[in-house]
């Protein structure tokens, strides 16, 4: 869905979601946790994340009825066969939950994980502790914009529900690209907008009403779910992120949309 010039958001016609998408779109602004505040983007996501960390996990198997799982897992199928990655590096790694299960669908490859919210990055470090695989997965505090890594470093990158959270997107998937060895390849999992009728209504009323409300009920931010709404809708989608992603240094571009298109699978090798 695209907006446009023509579209019709005046009149009514439109559903709220679709004319809150076009205005989103037409306004290229930065999506925040919390537009009151002065602070920069990078800072309100973590410390929205860092509020939500306690149920993040819970929240996101109840949100998603479990399916979160399989999304990960099929992301990684990208990464297998005769050149599953024996160094990865896992950006916006959150709990750990994708950085976990590289660790065991690899092994024994090395991973990562990179984040900005130090409670999320604790609670990952729990996970790795319980199963004993600290040898196997490293947890650090840090930028994606900044990454603090040497060049060729890495085999593979992944990035899960990330990388709409950057504050500025092409630096981001650069650095990225600057931190991944030549031939390495980078997979993105990411939400997305539904297209097909009825399912694209039924997905924006989640979205917009139900999953605020069972945040607002069960976790510590209500922001952060009005957030989630917001940051899918402005996030560019389908062709238009593979066309970043081919200006920021990645060539053999892939697009896979899962589940009626609710989140989409992004890869691409490094030039």
């Amino acid at each position: 869905m695209t907006a446009s010039a023509s579209t019709p958001a005046a009149d009514g016609s439109m559903p709220y979601w679709e004319r809150k998408l076009a205005i989103l779109m037409s306004e290229k602004r930065i999506v925040t946790p919390y537009p009151h505040r002065q602070e920069s983007k990078k800072a309100q996501v973590g410390r929205m994340f860092d509020r939500i960390a306690p149920r993040y996990d819970f929240l996101n198997r109840l949100l998603s009825l479990g399916i979160d799982v399989y999304w990960r897992r099929r992301a990684l199928r990208y990464l297998g066969g005769a050149d599953k990655p024996a160094l990865l590096l896992d950006v916006a790694t959150g709990t750990a939950d994708v950085a976990l299960l590289a660790a065991r669908l690899f092994r024994p490859c090395r991973v990562i994980g990179i984040d900005i919210a130090p409670q999320m990055l604790e609670l990952g470090r729990q996970k790795i502790r319980r199963k004993g695989w600290e040898a196997f997965i490293r947890l650090e505090e840090g930028d994606a914009e900044q990454l603090p890594f040497e060049d060729h470093t890495f085999d593979a990158v992944t990035v899960a529900f990330g990388v709409r959270n950057f504050e500025n997107l092409e630096k981001g998937l650069s650095e990225i690209c600057r931190v991944l060895r030549p031939g390495g390849r980078v997979v993105v999992l990411e939400f997305s907008r539904p297209t097909a009728t009825p399912f694209k209504q039924l997905y924006y009323a989640y979205f917009k009403y139900v999953l605020p409300l069972i945040g607002r009920l069960t976790s510590r931010d209500p922001h952060a779910y009005t957030y989630l709404f917001e940051s899918v809708q402005s996030f560019p989608q389908g062709n238009d992120f593979l066309n970043i992603l081919a200006q920021t240094g990645y060539q053999h571009l892939q697009c896979e949309r899962l589940t009626f298109g609710i989140c989409s699978i992004y890869t691409g090798v490094k030039a």
